[in-house]
């Protein structure tokens, strides 16, 4: 781990206030999370890539909602028409389009391909499943929009970051049972794949990691709609019956991740069911690395490597 990490966990477990869950409302939650973003994004992550353009745009979704997307044109593309559609994470209750600005920026530049991240509905105003319904759209939207975009609506890989890698692989599982055009590829960042929370790692590193156990609960809490919903594998694709015939996936975990032995379980079971699956357990870094490119420079540029590598194929 480095020093500028061990810096941060220490501000995180023992600096920062601590905040009392059961009194603090998801929308204060967000708020908070912007203002300590504000405040130390500039030092857990690199400057924003340039872009050729950054738009903004909107979908209908099935149920008439305009749900938004940020585009991002890379200075250079060469891709064949390859794309890729971006869910953040942020336990399906916070985190935004803003957060994962200069996420996207990157993933655009060094695989020179456009990317669209999705602003899909937010729980608890939006439970489950009407994230999972959003970003399926958002799927089916940009098929239908490939054409007129320049893009080859069988050449997009969706792609996402804990909440946002569960909400990739779930429209993967909801192509595949619709038929037609399915993703080209996956790309999930330290997914949540298992709402049980009953993993060991959970455990283990539950507590002093930046994400914590009782921070996963409350993100459940709020997320479901019943508590049925836990086992249902559109919110844990880990209990899905049947995950073959799958897009190829890269999949990586955090070693200092709560989340890191469902990521792996579930890259496992893809692969026996004739998936093929690229597994990749960074050592030194927690949860949240796709936004630490500072911190966790090694890493974080060893995980984009892969990435352009995988996609490249």
């Amino acid at each position: 781990m480095t020093l500028p990490l061990r810096i941060l966990l220490f501000y995180v477990n023992h600096l920062k206030p601590k905040v009392d869950l059961n009194e603090v409302p998801p929308a204060k939650m967000r708020e908070m999370n912007r203002k300590e973003l504000q405040k130390i994004g500039a030092i857990i992550d690199a400057p924003p890539c340039k872009m050729k353009r950054v738009e903004e745009g909107a979908f209908t979704a099935r149920d008439g909602a305009s749900i938004s997307y940020r585009y991002y044109q890379p200075l250079e593309t060469g891709t064949e028409g390859k794309s890729i559609l971006f869910f953040h994470g942020g336990g399906f209750v916070t985190r935004d389009l803003d957060s994962h600005d200069k996420a996207c920026r990157r993933l655009a530049q060094e695989n020179r391909m456009p990317v669209f991240s999705i602003a899909y509905r937010l729980a608890p105003e939006h439970k489950f499943p009407i994230p999972v319904h959003d970003c399926h759209d958002a799927f089916k939207w940009l098929v239908g929009a490939a054409a007129d975009l320049g893009l080859n609506p069988e050449l997009i890989t969706v792609m996402g970051d804990s909440a946002g890698g569960n909400l990739a692989t779930v429209v993967c599982l909801l192509s595949k049972q619709e038929g037609g055009i399915t993703p080209w590829r996956q790309v999930l960042i330290y997914p949540t794949a298992d709402a049980r929370l009953c993993y060991p790692s959970i455990d283990s590193l539950g507590k002093g990691y930046f994400l914590t156990r009782e921070l996963m609960e409350w993100f459940v809490m709020h997320y479901q709609s019943t508590e049925d919903d836990i086992i249902d594998p559109l919110m844990s694709p880990l209990l899905a019956e049947d995950v073959s015939g799958l897009p190829p996936a890269y999949i990586c975990t955090a070693d200092l991740d709560p989340l890191r032995d469902e990521g792996k379980a579930y890259a496992e079971k893809m692969a026996a069911a004739g998936v093929e699956v690229e597994f990749h357990n960074f050592q030194g870094v927690v949860h949240g690395f796709l936004n630490m490119r500072r911190l966790c420079r090694r890493q974080n540029s060893a995980m984009h490597a892969d990435i352009v590598s995988f996609l490249s194929r």
